[in-house]
């Protein structure tokens, strides 16, 4: 039995709990995001540059409604209906100055509204962020990571397909990280059934102009895997000054030119076919569709205990040796990691309309909330939390209890006193307040 104000554990009978706690949060490290937000002009950028097409004068505005889903999103609550469920929760209201959130069906009719305008004002958005991240630490180098992936769909959404090579229905992005710094510097919503390289000049040239203009002395680096070696993105990488290492598929006639590799490696194993060995080599060759010869470099591997080689070709216009290009290039696991990371962490995956229009822009709210966590975590984070994903930092840092108390002139949250990472939320807030506020 169960009194009208108490509920009892049968495990421990002296143990009594109620809801009559007062007003209390579950999510209090959000200040400390908005806290950076409100530095980099987060908020000033989105009220400035984001619009949808809509003549009513609403209670819940654009931008608002924008600031709600990405706070939703860094909090880890990705349903739409999660909306009705926070609708009084005190951290996100005070964050948007409100005295109740934007329902589910408010955004719904918010995401409707969103078109191709829409689409091209997160461009605009993410632009105009960049700059101001940027101007706190400008980059030297810029490592351009190109790749793919599958956004699972089990749906009849537009644009949704079998993709033969992921063996699944979904969508098919194409992705472009900055692989140094992890920021997602460019995403676009594909039909699940193009190829890998669909478009990828198109994709990329609006990054490369940008940093022309912009950042100028930056170098830029691009390395891809195979799914992108096209002539068209070398010549485009050639003419844009980027140093690129993109690799090959493996044919007849690139192990033709890698016999000498292979003799070597003939010759260093003669003795020893049981242990791991190398060889780096590299060749200037051309193929059918290449309006000239390029570089590439090959590593020969052969594994232990196996008798049989595996080769790994890489065409690049770099001077760097074969076993450093070839360093360079495998590096790239790291991207998986970012990928894995915007699915798990900021439900890249969700793209339950049944247009594909709103799914792209769902999607570029999930980039943008994706970069303001990543511009928090390497600007801000202290050195012992800069390298944690998402899914951690919300553990250990944005789900903090705190009760809320009022008087004349404040607002007062009382965070939770037993918080065992008390001093890196007062390391971040102190890193967030060196910031000059920008705008």
């Amino acid at each position: 039995m169960y009194s009208l104000n108490n509920l009892h554990l049968e495990c421990n009978s002296k143990i009594k709990l109620n809801f009559h706690g007062g007003d209390l949060s579950s999510d209090s490290g959000l200040f400390l995001l908005k806290e950076f937000a409100d530095k980099i002009g987060f908020h000033q950028t989105i009220k400035k540059l984001f619009k949808t097409e809509d003549k009513a004068d609403r209670k819940h505005k654009d931008y608002d409604n924008l600031s709600q889903i990405l706070y939703q999103i860094l909090a880890g609550y990705f349903n739409d209906n999660d909306a009705d469920e926070l609708r009084n929760e005190p951290v996100l209201n005070v964050i948007h100055h409100k005295d109740g959130l934007a329902s589910q069906p408010t955004l719904s009719r918010f995401f409707n509204r969103m078109d191709e305008s829409t689409l091209e004002q997160f461009d605009e958005i993410l632009k105009a962020l960049r700059t101001n991240v940027y101007s706190l630490k400008p980059p030297k180098r810029t490592l351009l990571d190109l790749d793919s992936t599958l956004l699972p769909a089990y749906g009849k959404q537009e644009g949704v397909n079998y993709n033969f090579h992921y063996g699944s229905n979904g969508y098919h992005p194409l992705v472009c990280y900055d692989g140094l710094t992890g920021d997602l510097l460019k995403i676009k919503l594909r039909n699940g059934s193009v190829y890998t390289s669909s478009d990828v000049v198109a994709f990329l040239q609006p990054i490369l102009d940008e940093y022309e203009k912009n950042y100028p002395d930056t170098e830029i680096f691009l390395r891809a895997d195979s799914g992108f070696a096209k002539p068209e993105l070398y010549t485009q990488a050639e003419t844009n000054g980027v140093s690129y290492a993109i690799r090959l598929k493996a044919n007849q006639t690139l192990y033709k030119s890698a016999e000498t590799a292979t003799r070597r490696m003939d010759e260093l194993t003669k003795d020893n076919k049981l242990d791991y060995a190398v060889i780096y080599d590299e060749f200037t060759y051309q193929a059918a569709s290449w309006d000239y010869p390029r570089r590439v470099v090959v590593k020969v591997e052969k594994p232990s205990n196996q008798f049989t080689y595996q080769y790994g070709f890489i065409v690049t216009n770099m001077d760097l040796s074969p076993q450093n290009i070839l360093r360079l290039y495998n590096n790239r696991g790291r991207m998986e990691n970012f990928i894995k990371e915007g699915k798990n962490g900021f439900n890249f995956s969700s793209t339950s309309s049944p247009r594909k229009i709103v799914n792209s822009n769902r999607l570029q709210i999930s980039a943008l909330a994706y970069n303001l966590f990543n511009w928090f975590r390497r600007l801000v984070l202290p050195k012992s939390m800069n390298k944690m994903q998402i899914d951690t930092i919300r553990m250990k840092l944005i789900k903090i209890a705190s009760r809320i108390t009022r008087s004349a002139r404040y607002l007062i949250f009382k965070l939770c006193s037993s918080c065992p990472y008390k001093k890196e939320f007062i390391k971040t807030l102190e890193n967030i307040r060196s910031i000059p506020k920008l705008e």
